[in-house]
């Protein structure tokens, strides 16, 4: 098992990383693992649906403290499930609502695309 830092972080420590993320990137997505290997469905989905329309944006990988990320998404959201996008500090939603967006041909301006 490989150590990472963030198995040991507190919530609040957690917390600030979340309003980071949020404040300093224009897209971000909060998803189970990383660009190279997501580790669940509907993260690679979100990741790829994001992908299509936007060449820079912030991953970030929560399973190495998902409680503390699930708690601190979720009082940005009010959702518990993973992946979560945010642009412009809003949140967008998971890979459902991208895939509904993307679909409806409104996913590139949701994205601040150009």
């Amino acid at each position: 098992m490989t150590f990472s830092p963030e198995a040991d972080a507190d919530p609040e420590e957690i917390t600030a990383r979340v309003d980071e993320a949020i404040e300093s990137n224009d897209v971000v997505l909060f998803m189970k693992g990383n660009r190279l290997m997501p580790q669940c469905g509907y993260s690679q989905r979100a990741l790829e649906l994001i992908g299509k329309h936007v060449e820079e944006f912030e991953t970030v990988d929560v399973l190495p403290a998902l409680p503390h990320y699930r708690e601190a998404l979720s009082a940005h959201s009010g959702w518990e499930t993973i992946p979560q996008t945010y642009v412009n500090g809003t949140f967008i939603g998971g890979s459902d609502v991208l895939a509904e967006l993307d679909e409806r041909g409104e996913l590139a301006a949701e994205l601040d695309a150009e």
